[in-house]
C-alpha cells in the first residue's frame, strides 16, 4: 500500500496596493528576511504597492508575512494559501518595478479607483445575467487552460495590451446612450484591481471584480456550484491548479514558461527542457543549444539526487566550515574595529558564525550578548568579548601560524602605545574629518591636519622597516590599517598627494592582498532565525 506523501511546502500569494515612496529602500532588508528563512518566489516593489508569491516550510512563510505586516503600510495585507509536495520556486528575487503589475497607463490609481468587490458566493450570480459584459483579463495561454463560463477573452500577450483592446471592443459599446455593466476577473485579483480602475477613468460607472480572484474562487467555492471550466494557470512549479487549489495536470515549456498546448509532446517542434509548438519559431538555434546543455545538467543533477541551483549544496558547505559551538561574530563590513577583528580571526583560522548587521537596526540578540550596541562583538561559549583588540589578542592566542602576536618581545609595550594613540587622538580627529557635520564644524581640514601628525609618525616608523613593527605584518598593522584607510578614503587624492611614499605604499599592500579581500566579502543582513553563514565565507 502506498501512502501518500503529505504537501510540505506552503506557497503564499499577495498583493496590496498602497502609496510606497520609499519602496526601494526597503528591498535589502525584506530580501535579506527572506532568505534568512529559506523562503523563495518573487516579491514585486513599487511606488503603487507590493505584489509577491513566496514558498518554503509554513513556519518560514508566516515568518516572511509577519514581518511585512509590522509595517503599518502592509497591516492589510492578505494572502492565499496552497500547499505542495515539491518546492514551487527555486531562487528568491525582490525586484524594484515601475509598477507591480505592469498596465503602462498613467494616472490609474486602484487604492482611489478601482471597481466593486464582488465576493466569490456572490460570483455566479453576478455573471450569469445577460446583461453583465464578463471579461477575462488575463494573458491568452491562461485563458486557453481555463476561465469562466461565458466570458470574454480579449486574445492579448500581455496585460499591458488591454487598455488598447477594451477601446475598440464591440461587446464594451453603450447601448441606448449607456455603458454596459463589466464583470472583470483574474488569477488573484490583482490585475483586476487596475482594470476596472481603468475601466472608470474611461466612463464605466457598473464595475465589478472577483474578490481574491480565480484562486479564492476555486478555494471556496465547490466543484458541483462552479461556473469555472479548466484549470488555472499559476506562474510557479505548480503550473496549474483545479478546485480545493490542488495541483492541476498541466505541463509548463521551460522555453517560453507558458503551459503546453495539447498533443504539444507528439508535436515534431517539441523538445523537452527546449521548446513547444508555441515557441520553438521565436528562438535561434543558439538559444536552442544552450537550452539544451541547461536540460543535460538538470538531468545530471536529477539522476544525482542533487539540486541543480546549488542552494542546498552551498548550505551543507558552509555547514561543514562551521563547527559545533562556533563563535558567533556580530559585524558591519566597514566598520574598521570590526574589520581589525575579521583580519585576526581570519589569519587565526578560527571559523565562526558570521552575523552581518545595520547599525539602524542593531539586533536584539547583540544587545543582549553586549548592551554597549557597537561591533565587533564576538559571542564565546563561556563568555562575550565585546572590544576589537580583546578579540584580536584571543584568536591569537588560540592559534598564530604566522606570528603576528608581539606579546613576551621587547617591542610590544611599543605596539602597544601605537595602536592607543591610532584608537584615541588619531580616531578622534578621524572622524572629524570625515563628518565634519556632526560635529558642527564647517568643514574638517584642521582635523586632517591634526590627524597627518600620527601619519608622518607611521611613515617614519615604516622607512625603517616593512611594516610597523619590523620585517613582518603583525597585529598592529591590522590593527591600525583599517583607520588609515577610512582616513585615505575621505580624500584619495590629497592622501595620494602627500609625501608618504612608505606609508602609500604599506597601505596598498595591505587594500591588495588576499587577506583583506577575504575579510571584506559581502554578507547580507542577518535576522534573527537566519541560516548560518560562515566567516571566512565558503568559497564556490
Amino acid at each position: 500500500m502506498l501512502i501518500q506523501e503529505q504537501p510540505i511546502f506552503l506557497t503564499a500569494a499577495f498583493y496590496l496596493f498602497v502609496d510606497l515612496p520609499n519602496y526601494a529602500e526597503r528591498r535589502p532588508a525584506l530580501l535579506a528576511f527572506c532568505e534568512a528563512h529559506n523562503v523563495k518566489g518573487s516579491i514585486l516593489l513599487a511606488y503603487e504597492g507590493i505584489n509577491g508569491t513566496i514558498a518554503g516550510a509554513a513556519s518560514d512563510v508566516y515568518a516572511v508575512l509577519g514581518y511585512l505586516r509590522q509595517d503599518p503600510k502592509f497591516l492589510s495585507l492578505e494572502h492565499k494559501e496552497s500547499f505542495a509536495n515539491k518546492p514551487p520556486f527555486h531562487r528568491m528575487k525582490v525586484r524594484l518595478k515601475k509598477e507591480i503589475v505592469t498596465m503602462g497607463v498613467d494616472g490609474i490609481s486602484p487604492t482611489r479607483m478601482a471597481g466593486t468587490y464582488v465576493k466569490p458566493e456572490d460570483w455566479n450570480a453576478l455573471i450569469s445575467d445577460p446583461d453583465v459584459v464578463v471579461i477575462d483579463t488575463r494573458n491568452h495561454y491562461e485563458v486557453d487552460i481555463g476561465t469562466f463560463k461565458g466570458a470574454i477573452d480579449p486574445e492579448i500577450d500581455s496585460f499591458s495590451q488591454l487598455p488598447e483592446w477594451v477601446n475598440q471592443a464591440k461587446s464594451l459599446e453603450a447601448k441606448n446612450g449607456k455603458k454596459p455593466r463589466v464583470a472583470m476577473f483574474c488569477t488573484g485579483g490583482i490585475r483586476c484591481e487596475k482594470s476596472t480602475a481603468l475601466m472608470r477613468t474611461q466612463g464605466y460607472e457598473d464595475v465589478y471584480h472577483l474578490q481574491g480572484g480565480i484562486l479564492k474562487y476555486l478555494e471556496v467555492i465547490p466543484p458541483e456550484q462552479s461556473l469555472w471550466e479548466g484549470e488555472c494557470f499559476v506562474f510557479d512549479e505548480r503550473v496549474s491548479v483545479t478546485h480545493g487549489l490542488r495541483q492541476g495536470k498541466q505541463e509548463l515549456c521551460r522555453c517560453c514558461r507558458e503551459p503546453l498546448p495539447i498533443d504539444a509532446k507528439s508535436s515534431p517542434l517539441f523538445e523537452l527542457g527546449v521548446s513547444c509548438p508555441r515557441c520553438h519559431a521565436h528562438t535561434t538555434d543558439a538559444q536552442k543549444n544552450s537550452a539544451r546543455e541547461r536540460q543535460k545538467q538538470w538531468e545530471i543533477a536529477k539522476a544525482r539526487q542533487s539540486d541543480h541551483i546549488g542552494i542546498p549544496q552551498r548550505q551543507q558547505k558552509i555547514k561543514a566550515l562551521l563547527p559545533q559551538d562556533a563563535p558567533v561574530l556580530y559585524s558591519f563590513r566597514r566598520c574598521p574595529y570590526a574589520m581589525r577583528a575579521r583580519l585576526a580571526l581570519l589569519v587565526s583560522g578560527i571559523r565562526c558564525e558570521m552575523r552581518e548587521i545595520t547599525l539602524a537596526h542593531k539586533p536584539s540578540n547583540m544587545l543582549d550578548a553586549s548592551p554597549k550596541g557597537t561591533v565587533p562583538v564576538l559571542v564565546l561559549k563561556d563568555r562575550v568579548l565585546g572590544q576589537s583588540l580583546d578579540i584580536m589578542h584571543w584568536a591569537l592566542q588560540q592559534n598564530d601560524p604566522e606570528g603576528w602576536s608581539t606579546s613576551g618581545l621587547t617591542l610590544d609595550e611599543e605596539a602597544r602605545a601605537l595602536v592607543r594613540i591610532c584608537d584615541d587622538a588619531f580616531k578622534t580627529h578621524l572622524d572629524r574629518y570625515k563628518y565634519p557635520n556632526r560635529y558642527d564644524l564647517p568643514d574638517g581640514l584642521a582635523d586632517r591636519e591634526a590627524g597627518s601628525s600620527y601619519l608622518y609618525q607611521l611613515n617614519t616608523q615604516l622607512k625603517e622597516s616593512t611594516f610597523l613593527m619590523g620585517a613582518k605584518w603583525s597585529w598592529v598593522d591590522a590593527a591600525i590599517a583599517p583607520f588609515v584607510r577610512q582616513f585615505a578614503r575621505t580624500d584619495r587624492i590629497w592622501f595620494d598627494a602627500q609625501a608618504w611614499p612608505a606609508l602609500q605604499n604599506w597601505l596598498t599592500q595591505f587594500e591588495h592582498s588576499e587577506n583583506f579581500s577575504t575579510v571584506m566579502h559581502r554578507y547580507k543582513i542577518w535576522y534573527e532565525g537566519a541560516k548560518p553563514v560562515a566567516f571566512p565565507p565558503a568559497s564556490d
